[in-house]
């Protein structure tokens, strides 16, 4: 059974457009591709999409709590990592 395709234009950044050939170097498939399994894993999560970005901050809040994460040293370590990368 033949698979139908449908060529389309659509207009990329320059930034994106590079993604799209290193991504089908590296896995040695055509860009269309690349497109079509890029297409099918967003597609695949849109189940999560129905989680509002407060949703999303609440669970964050709710993981760093169980886990009992000092906020003040992991601030303070960040700080440090990025002065010595200056």
């Amino acid at each position: 059974m033949a698979i139908t395709s449908i060529k389309s234009t659509y207009s990329l950044d320059v930034e994106s457009v590079r993604m799209l050939e290193a991504l089908a170097q590296r896995w040695q498939v055509s860009k269309s591709e690349v497109l079509r399994r890029a297409i099918r894993i967003a597609a695949g999560s849109g189940n999560e999409s129905n989680e509002t970005a407060l949703d999303a901050l609440e669970r964050l809040q709710s993981c760093v709590r169980e886990r009992h994460v000092d906020l003040s040293a992991w601030e303070r370590e960040v700080k440090a990592e990025r002065l010595e990368a200056e």
